[in-house]
């Protein structure tokens, strides 16, 4: 019986290699997900609670501050804050964790053959565990609110499912830069802050003069944000072109961070 040898050349279309990888390796996300929620709880007196506090207490103080600008546009500000807060948290922590997540395990990347983007893929899964979680506890501060249930919450999970898309797509592409050039954490953290008053999560779109709302369309969070707030909060489906803007940058952040990563992939491994 030959043993069977490992060829680099040999290898198929790696987009397609790399997720029947992940598909083979599965359990091994699996444990990767349930360790980083576990340790993101461990030894937590309020548990999942405290998946909420920090975007509770930012909505508590954005609340004070801009309640008297927003709130006689916006029926009951919290919600219409807390639901943006509970969206940015989730994108600008799972892609921050997702580089941090790579650097530490490209050391791991070298002892054992394991697909090289799973621990980008785990910290999307663990975001998402992190998101559902932040979901259920938004429902019981609405209830408390009194805030309306619409039966437009069945869009929710097609908002979540295009926002963890591009969530992905962006993780995996700063996280193969960031294993090459370490400075590439410092200024994607500086980057998210910045992009985050470009995106109306604390203000209304229609609050920004005319001239400078065209910046905001250009800006891929905003449409994926009404596709999550929208049926959320208003009570409403996005529009066509809001589901249409909101797939399209997408799909076109999971191909290009995936085609980047796949590109890096060796680089990753050695650290070229």
């Amino acid at each position: 019986m030959t043993t069977p040898v490992y060829d680099s050349a040999a290898r198929g279309f790696l987009i397609v290699e790399e997720m029947r990888e992940l598909f083979r390796f599965r359990e091994f996300l699996r444990l990767v997900i349930l360790h980083s929620v576990a340790k993101r709880y461990k030894r937590s007196v309020l548990g999942v609670v405290w998946t909420l506090l920090n975007p509770l207490a930012t909505m508590a103080v954005l609340t004070l501050v801009f309640s008297t600008a927003f709130g006689s546009s916006l029926q009951r500000y919290p919600v219409y804050l807390l639901s943006g807060i509970i969206f940015w948290q989730f994108f600008s922590q799972t892609t921050v964790q997702a580089t941090h997540s790579l650097v530490w395990g490209s050391s791991l990347l070298k002892r054992i053959y394991v697909p090289r983007s799973v621990f980008v893929v785990a910290a999307a899964g663990g975001g998402l565990v992190n998101l559902i979680v932040s979901v259920m506890m938004l429902i019981v501060i609405m209830a408390i609110l009194r805030q309306p249930f619409y039966a437009t919450w069945w869009f929710l999970p097609i908002a979540v499912l295009l926002l963890a898309m591009f969530t992905l797509g962006v993780g995996l592409f700063v996280s193969a830069l960031a294993v090459q050039f370490t400075d590439v954490v410092d200024m994607y953290q500086m980057a998210i802050q910045i992009l985050f008053w470009f995106t109306p999560i604390m203000y209304p779109k229609i609050v920004l003069p005319a001239e400078y709302a065209w910046m905001v369309n250009l800006n891929p969070l905003y449409h994926l944000l009404e596709l999550f707030r929208a049926p959320l909060y208003n009570g409403w489906l996005p529009g066509p072109n809001t589901m249409a803007a909101a797939a399209g940058v997408a799909v076109m952040s999971l191909l290009v961070g995936w085609l980047f990563f796949i590109w890096r992939a060796d680089r990753i491994v050695y650290r070229i």
